[in-house]
């Protein structure tokens, strides 16, 4: 029995990786909240996010999430500052524009279409780019393409990121009944579990790209058993 309990409350058991991440969320979205109280630090405190969670997943957990979200947004600070103050700039210009074609008549009501599409492909650059800029270091324009580069190329898995962070908001602003409920929900882990589910969808994509270093023993080790078949191979 004692084996038992010591096995399952082990570091390595499922359930020990599990509250680790439970923690690493948790932890990872305080700090998120206490550095996005000046509200332009948002951007920022999202990409630091993003960090965490990438690299819990590439380390099995084996980080300090304090120190990570610190790494992430002071290496991130500029560059996730004027990406979101565009994007906030962007969107209150499309909702203005929208809600103008709506009331109008004519031609402003086909207008609004065109608007719509450009309020989505805004906000799957945004949503993408966050990540982005957590995994990669490069020029805003560059890691704009590669944003949209890894949304189109599985279209699926876009529409379900999309879906994840922006379906809760809606339902926490339309839902007044449960507000309470959902204020402590984002205020004790839901934006890092929202980071952590858009890591996980996205990283199998970034892999290729990424430094190996942090990778798991057992991805190191998968890719070292091609190389030596491949080395086998070229012996032949």
């Amino acid at each position: 029995m004692n084996t038992f309990i010591s096995s399952f409350l082990d570091n390595d058991s499922f359930f020990g990786r599990f509250m680790n991440k439970c923690w690493i969320i948790i932890a990872a979205n305080l700090t998120f909240i206490i550095f996005s109280i000046p509200v332009i630090t948002i951007g920022p405190g999202l990409v630091a996010l993003y960090h965490v969670m990438l690299r819990c997943l590439r380390t099995k957990g084996a980080i300090n999430p304090f120190k990570e979200f610190w790494i992430g947004f002071k290496n991130n600070f500029k560059q996730a500052v004027i990406v979101w103050i565009v994007f906030v700039l962007f969107m209150i210009c499309m909702i203005v524009e929208i809600r103008i074609c709506i009331m109008g008549a004519g031609f402003l009501t086909i207008f609004k279409y065109g608007l719509y599409a450009m309020t989505f492909l805004a906000l799957v650059a945004f949503l993408y780019l966050l990540p982005v800029i957590a995994a990669f270091a490069d020029t805003t324009l560059h890691l704009l393409r590669n944003a949209f580069f890894f949304a189109s190329k599985k279209p699926l898995k876009m529409l379900v990121i999309l879906f994840f962070d922006i379906f809760p908001l809606y339902l926490t602003y339309t839902d007044p009944t449960y507000l309470p409920l959902y204020a402590f929900c984002w205020f004790f882990f839901g934006f890092g579990a929202l980071a952590m589910l858009g890591a996980t969808l996205l990283l199998p994509e970034f892999r290729p790209f990424l430094d190996k270093d942090l990778e798991q023993p057992e991805y190191r080790d998968e890719e070292a058993e091609m190389l030596d078949e491949l080395r086998e191979l070229d012996g032949l």
